[in-house]
């Protein structure tokens, strides 16, 4: 699990590629929240879900790989995504299942 450590916590969404800030922020501030068993959970508009993740290797640096499932707008929803933390910044890309992707920038909540 550690390797997971510098995932853990909660993770403000401050960027994405595809939606401005006032969509990312509609419900509730955009995050990730990262548990240190690979499990979370995130939000970002109105597409929320449960995350299952897992550190892979990727070159030379650490990825957190996951899995989601949850909703966009009450219909069911599911995707992937991965992570990496660059200089205690969470730098990745979602998808969402037969839909959009989107790059995203977090830094961690006080």
């Amino acid at each position: 699990m550690k390797q997971l450590k510098p995932f853990a916590g909660e993770w403000r969404i401050v960027e994405m590629e595809v939606w401005d800030q006032d969509y990312v922020d509609m419900e509730v501030p955009g995050y990730f929240r990262i548990g240190s068993d690979g499990t979370g959970r995130f939000q970002f508009g109105l597409v929320s879900g449960d995350i299952d993740g897992r550190v892979e290797q990727c070159g030379h640096a650490p990825r957190f790989e996951f899995s989601w499932s949850g909703q966009e707008e009450n219909d069911p929803v599911c995707g992937r995504g991965w992570a990496v933390n660059e200089n205690g910044e969470l730098n990745g890309r979602i998808y969402l299942h037969l839909a959009d992707d989107s790059a995203f920038r977090a830094i961690k909540s006080a």
